[in-house]
């Protein structure tokens, strides 16, 4: 069976990834497909990922973790 992709836009992206692959058009559908779908599948909402973020950037402070103060902040910035 063959894919018929009729939108030219999708033609152009599978054809562009099977090519930098090198392999076929219908092989490069189905691995991005399928790669799509593991994301989907392992996709966390974003304050459980800011919630780990934070967590892990706690964990690497230390117990000697000190507040920044503004002016620390603004210095980060360019804002002197």
């Amino acid at each position: 069976m063959t894919l018929q992709i009729r939108d030219a836009r999708a033609r152009e992206l599978a054809r562009k990834l099977a090519e930098r692959r090198n392999i076929t058009m219908t092989t490069a559908v189905i691995q991005a497909l399928e790669e799509e779908l593991r994301r989907e599948n392992t996709k966390t909402n974003l304050a459980d990922r800011i919630a780990r973020i934070s967590a892990d950037l706690r964990s690497q402070a230390g117990p000697n973790g000190r507040s920044i103060s503004k002016e620390e902040i603004d210095d980060l910035w360019g804002h002197s």
